[in-house]
């Protein structure tokens, strides 16, 4: 990963602009993600992560034993049904049939496109999520980075990731190497996956059983041929100076969520800090 600290949004551009640039020369089909996070110091975590406890990781079968068991009451206040991979029959045999090639599975396997559906339903309201979330637009992941108001002055950093172009075999070299895997923009879900322009990434290896592992570690390996990572931190300082862009193009946090609370949050920041006028 390359840290890049800067001092300004105007800085932020042109560096985007830079990599967007080399990216056409070399002409690489993958795109960029960004991902916005409003303190520089915070790792790359998934809410997961941030909220498992216990010291081992925890396994693809655990987990979606866990999203398995909750899916009923779901169900009942939402009125939606998931027709997921029911657990634990269908689960283990997809799991059993696919352990060898597990990082090709979840994108060429259809048994298992209802459930990532399901997943990122549960990412974006909240349920604990092996997904770290990213969006294909860099003013989109600006904005979740600036959103949140802090006391303290100090940097948000917004992370630019571009997907090797290694087949996906020889991207972590063997299995037991924490290996990272993305999730595309083509799902039946829930509308905040369109608004939010979302792509995920999640982090699997092979310890006995396959597992989720953090990203971190994967990026730490420093292979050559395994995915790029730039961080940009950028002065929080200019947080007004970027949402009064940001809201400009639309992006708030009604555009993006498209609920009565964002509906609040948004007239609250146009009439509190970027009207230009005396109450």
């Amino acid at each position: 990963m390359q840290e890049i600290n800067l001092n300004s949004w105007e800085e932020f551009e042109e560096q985007i602009k830079r990599l967007e640039n080399n990216r056409l020369q070399q002409e690489s089909a993958s795109k960029f993600l960004y991902r916005g996070q409003d303190d520089h110091t915070w790792s790359l975590l998934t809410t997961l992560e941030k909220n498992w406890q216990e010291e081992e990781g925890l396994s693809l079968k655990r987990y979606h034993h866990l999203i398995f068991v909750v899916k009923p009451q779901i169900e009942s206040f939402t009125g939606v049904n998931w027709n997921i991979l029911s657990y634990p029959d269908q689960f283990e045999k997809w799991l059993n049939e696919n352990d060898t090639l597990m990082p090709d599975a979840f994108g060429c396997s259809i048994d298992f496109q209802d459930t990532y559906s399901y997943m990122v339903y549960l990412r974006h309201y909240g349920f604990p999520s092996p997904f770290l979330d990213w969006s294909s637009s860099p003013y989109i992941a600006a904005y979740f980075a600036f959103r949140q108001v802090l006391r303290r002055k100090d940097n948000v950093s917004i992370y630019v990731f571009l997907e090797s172009a290694s087949p996906i075999g020889l991207k972590s070299g063997c299995s037991d190497k924490p290996y990272i895997y993305r999730f595309g923009p083509y799902v039946r879900t829930d509308r905040r996956h369109f608004l939010q322009q979302s792509q995920y990434t999640i982090c699997i290896m092979h310890n006995g059983e396959w597992q989720y592992a953090p990203h971190e570690d994967a990026f730490a390996l420093c292979d050559t041929d395994q995915d790029l990572l730039w961080k940009f931190n950028i002065p929080y300082s200019e947080r007004l100076k970027v949402l009064r862009l940001l809201d400009g193009y639309n992006i708030n946090a009604l555009s993006l969520f498209g609920s009565e609370e964002s509906l609040m949050e948004t007239m609250s920041l146009r009439e509190i800090n970027l009207r230009d006028r005396e109450l």
